[in-house]
């Protein structure tokens, strides 16, 4: 019931994750990142513990590889769960386990993952990457057009209902943090979000910088 994308943009050094699902409010439970550290997805009978235990162990200079293993190591009922890590040289690692939902599937890119559960069609992983990887823009923008191209090659076997993108840049708060947590196109309604923040977004850095150079408020 769930289908998402982990990235880090190689030339801004930014991380971002973006995540769709029919379950409500999705990207409070699968979406994390942390600046100059890396970024997690956590779903599929979610367990968010897991994301804040990746970000944890890529803080502590892990790679994603090794902090895969010392979750898989450490955590339970890891059959029900499906992970992904991408860390700061954008290596990346994933886990689906034997009782992910439905028809479940993942795509590897460069400094990217893409996977899902419950999928409509198990080529929906490949192109959200396609699309990613052929975006251009910030970041959070790459991320939503990911998601929009998993929904056109046929997304969920049901309808999606929730959807977020969180970028991670250079400060130390995730600099776009935008969810929809029920409706009824959630991603159109998450790009029409990113539409109207863009512009604005260098403005609230500048605002928490630097307020006498900001714009007026």
């Amino acid at each position: 019931m769930t289908f998402s994308i982990a990235a880090l943009d190689r030339q801004s050094g930014a991380f971002g994750c973006a995540v769709t699902s029919s379950s409500i409010c999705v990207a409070a439970r699968c979406a994390f990142t942390r600046a100059g550290v890396g970024t997690a997805l956590s779903q599929n009978v979610t367990d968010p513990r897991l994301g804040q235990r990746a970000l944890a162990l890529l803080a502590d200079g892990l790679s994603a590889g090794e902090a895969l293993a010392r979750i898989t190591a450490e955590a339970e009922h890891l059959a029900w769960r499906q992970l992904a890590l991408v860390d700061r040289a954008g290596a990346i690692a994933w886990h689906s386990g034997a009782k992910a939902l439905g028809r479940h599937a993942a795509a590897e890119g460069r400094a990217c993952i893409a996977l899902g559960n419950l999928l409509a069609d198990p080529r929906v992983p490949g192109a959200m990457i396609g699309a990613f990887e052929a975006g251009t823009g910030y970041l959070a923008d790459r991320l939503i057009t990911a998601l929009e191209a998993g929904l056109a090659a046929g997304g969920e076997d049901g309808p999606v209902r929730s959807a977020g993108v969180l970028v991670a840049d250079r400060q130390s708060w995730p600099v776009v943090d935008l969810r929809v947590d029920w409706h009824e196109q959630p991603i159109a309604a998450l790009r029409t979000l990113w539409t109207e923040y863009a512009p604005q977004l260098e403005a609230y850095v500048l605002r928490a910088l630097d307020p006498d150079a900001a714009p007026r408020f």
